[in-house]
């Protein structure tokens, strides 16, 4: 067990600094999706003002659900435990930014818990402005409409132009990465204690509580797909699924350490799979690269034009593994936001009981899904692995 929890350590500290600020070198970020007047955003003329106006008050009519459940699964800087605003009680997460005169560290709440770019914040020598949860140096000037930072139209949707520096902040989705880290670590130093302390008596406590799960990914997922080399990867494919679950799980809390949508984040699946791509690569036996580059058992012609196919086929797997995780996650949270959501969409409290009763039940169904998607992908994991390492029969 010693072995797992070194490989746990190095995996999720792995993933918690290489995926999620996937958008750290970025210099310019969509602020919204929502598509703009492109003759209105591309003059500052006061016509063009007063008609982004009438837009902007028109849109405020009606219950934006889009924003609302986006704001709500997407990353933050702080945690919001109960409240809105100013007057909610929050979490600060810590601020760390590379700038062009060297790092500067403060806390979220300098931002005010404003997010439209109207709030500048003055550390290090540097003046800051957050804009959709994104931080940018600001304008020496606000904009017509308050805002230090400036906008132009790409493919219908405003961005933000304005450079950033880099970005190292935790998050939301870093911070709860790492508290799985520190979770995991202490759960599975646990049970190996145990085990060095009991040495082959029956399990107790925790260790009796997850060792039927840990058998359950040796028997039913290792062993079927990589046959007696099962052992060499089972270090990795515990690390996978418990971290996955565990995310999950915490990812449904409504309540701190939850309200983190890290699992729904496509730059940690993304991480997740290029992990096991990388496996497959270098640990694929001669016989899997002939199969892929020189096809046995067909004319030449055909392994000339199947060779390019499979090589595709390689990246298919991770990028299936990716978006499959990304998506189910992604989509229970949406599903769950949405009805919660038609009490304000029908203004009606006499639609609540159904919308809660149903958010409940989806949000259950959620649990189990936590599971399975854990599941599928130490599966599809440990299948794409075994295909790789598998004997010439």
């Amino acid at each position: 067990m010693s072995k797992v929890k070194k490989v746990i350590v190095v995996f999720t500290l792995l993933i918690a600094f290489l995926s999620i600020k996937n958008d750290t070198f970025a210099q310019a970020d969509t602020v919204t999706s929502l598509p703009v007047d492109t003759a209105v955003a591309a003059t500052h003329e006061p016509g063009a003002v007063v008609n982004h106006a009438e837009a902007h008050e028109e849109k405020e009519k009606g219950f934006d659900i889009t924003s609302f459940i986006f704001h709500h699964i997407s990353d933050s800087h702080f945690f919001t435990l109960f409240g809105h605003g100013e007057h909610g009680v929050h979490l600060h997460l810590p601020i760390i930014l590379w700038t062009n005169t060297g790092l500067v560290t403060f806390s979220s709440a300098a931002f005010n818990y404003n997010d439209d770019g109207t709030h500048v914040v003055e550390k290090g020598g540097q003046r800051f402005v957050m804009a959709h949860n994104k931080i940018y140096y600001a304008n020496a000037t606000a904009n017509e409409h308050g805002a230090f930072v400036s906008h132009e139209v790409k493919d219908g949707a405003e961005v933000v132009t304005n450079a950033r520096p880099l970005d190292f902040s935790i998050t939301k989705n870093v911070f709860s990465m790492l508290l799985s880290v520190v979770l995991l670590v202490l759960i599975f130093g646990t049970i190996a204690s145990s085990y060095r302390k009991r040495n082959g008596k029956s399990p107790k406590g925790l260790q009796s509580f997850l060792e039927p799960i840990i058998l359950f990914v040796r028997d039913d997922i290792a062993r079927p797909n990589l046959g007696h080399k099962y052992g060499a990867f089972m270090p990795y494919l515990l690390s996978v699924f418990f971290f996955i679950w565990l995310n999950n799980v915490l990812g449904l809390v409504p309540f701190f350490p939850g309200g983190a949508n890290v699992t729904g984040n496509i730059a940690l699946t993304i991480v997740l799979a290029v992990c096991t791509y990388l496996i497959t690569t270098f640990k694929g036996n001669k016989h899997y690269w002939k199969h892929i580059f020189w096809m046995p058992g067909v004319p030449v012609p055909m392994k000339i034009f199947l060779a390019p196919l499979e090589l595709i086929g390689t990246l298919t797997k991770p990028i299936a593994l990716a978006i499959r995780l990304f998506a189910n996650i992604t989509a229970g949270h949406i599903l769950v936001m949405s009805l919660l959501c038609l009490i304000f969409i029908f203004n009606s409290l006499w639609i609540a009981p159904a919308s809660i009763f149903f958010a409940v039940f989806i949000g259950l169904i959620e649990f189990l899904v936590a599971f399975i998607q854990a599941f599928i992908f130490t599966t599809l994991s440990a299948l794409f692995i075994g295909m790789a390492v598998e004997e010439h029969h």
